[in-house]
């Protein structure tokens, strides 16, 4: 450049207005699953550039329409298992409504092998057991069925004349005929006999398990959500080299007993608990003391829901944002199982429906969780006595 004379050298003035406001987004989180379809979550802040300087601003001053997503979907690998299942069976009926089930068992997609079902517990899977018609019954075709016939329940008929239980942020007293309540109203003292498939809801009581003469003998505790329940052994005479046991099992614990029981003590960290004593012996058992106190620790959520008794109607809650899962949880004396019926499900329709809204039951002694969408009217039982309902978004 030397031949060309060498311009004066000139400072321009810069705009210092400050920036317009806008939306700042952090990188995503971790993803909430390890396989398959997850969701991570990003922090998305309003700021606005002042002298250099990046400054928090109020979300209202960002433009809303403009705010990036504060979840977005996120897939590490894909899973490893999945649920797959066995065809249909044939109606149970030959006419009028039944029931078709099918088989469900986690299987390694490359080696197409069945492995064990813990493998696929976190995994979504279809319904095991739905609806069928086989055509109508002669007697509807020709006008003859006798009056109050018709569609069977497919619970026994015996719990539609026990009383219904909603929801209960206070139980009752007691379930009919499970429990015997003693004049002084708050004790109540099971005896041996008859005590096995009993649900206890008083809060407080002893329970006697010896002379049984059974070699299995579950009893269940149940009280309010926001409570948990101490058990603690009067008495035992068990005989531990014979292998007789006893289990305490809730939704946060797990344990199993036989020596030092009397000494031991038994918090369920949960508002229900289920005790299963495993005896060889005529005579044999545990005596049992339990009350219910406020939880130390809160578990569960403010719009969950729990109920007991052997009818019952669930509407999902109204969910606010930021409010989490909510859940219900149902309870029946053990040895019964659990039916649920959606008479009415709305979703969304398939088109604008997304991953994360969904229907969630999950059969509390297998662990075993099944999903459900959009419009789909489904029926669902479960093979122990407890079982848990999630509502998604």
């Amino acid at each position: 450049c030397h031949p060309v004379p060498k311009p004066e050298g000139r400072v321009a003035v810069c705009d210092l207005s400050p920036c317009p406001p806008r939306w700042k987004v952090s990188p995503a989180g971790p993803c909430s699953s390890s396989c398959g379809l997850g969701l991570a979550v990003q922090l998305v802040t309003c700021v606005q550039m002042l002298q250099g300087r990046e400054v928090l601003l109020e979300e209202r001053l960002c433009p809303v329409a403009e705010k990036p997503l504060s979840s977005v979907p996120c897939v590490i690998r894909t899973c490893s298992y999945e649920w797959s299942f066995s065809e249909w069976t044939e109606c149970s009926a030959s006419c009028g409504n039944g029931v078709q089930s099918r088989q469900d068992f986690c299987l390694n997609p490359l080696t197409r092998q069945r492995v064990n079902p813990i493998f696929c517990r976190h995994f979504p899977k279809a319904i095991v057991v739905r609806g069928c018609s086989a055509g109508p019954c002669p007697e509807q075709v020709l006008g003859t069925r006798p009056h109050g016939a018709g569609l069977q329940p497919l619970t026994p008929t015996a719990a539609a004349e026990e009383p219904r239980y909603r929801h209960l942020d206070l139980a009752p007293a007691a379930v009919p005929q499970q429990q015997t309540k003693s004049s002084a109203g708050e004790e109540d003292t099971a005896q041996s006999d008859g005590v096995c498939g009993k649900l206890f809801l008083n809060a407080t009581g002893v329970i006697n398990m010896t002379g049984l003469g059974s070699s299995d003998c579950s009893v269940a505790i149940g009280r309010p959500l926001g409570e948990e329940i101490t058990v603690s052994v009067l008495e035992s005479s068990l005989n531990c080299t014979a292998g007789e046991v006893v289990l305490f099992s809730g939704r946060m614990m797990w344990r199993t007993g036989c020596r030092k029981l009397p000494l031991a003590l038994i918090n369920s960290r949960t508002n229900s608990l289920v005790v299963k004593q495993r005896v060889l012996l005529p005579g044999h058992g545990v005596v049992l003391q339990y009350s219910s106190r406020t939880a130390t620790k809160k578990y569960h959520q403010d719009c969950d829901k729990q109920l007991f008794g052997p009818q019952g109607e669930i509407v999902n809650p109204v969910q606010l944002p930021g409010q989490g899962v909510c859940r219900t949880f149902i309870d029946v004396a053990p040895g019964h199982r659990i039916a649920l019926r959606a008479l009415y499900t709305d979703l969304g329709s398939e088109s604008n429906q997304t991953h994360f809204n969904y229907i969630l039951v999950r059969d509390v002694s297998t662990m075993r969780t099944m999903v459900f969408r959009g419009r789909q009217q489904f029926f669902w039982q479960s093979t122990g006595s407890q079982a848990e309902i999630e509502f998604h978004e």
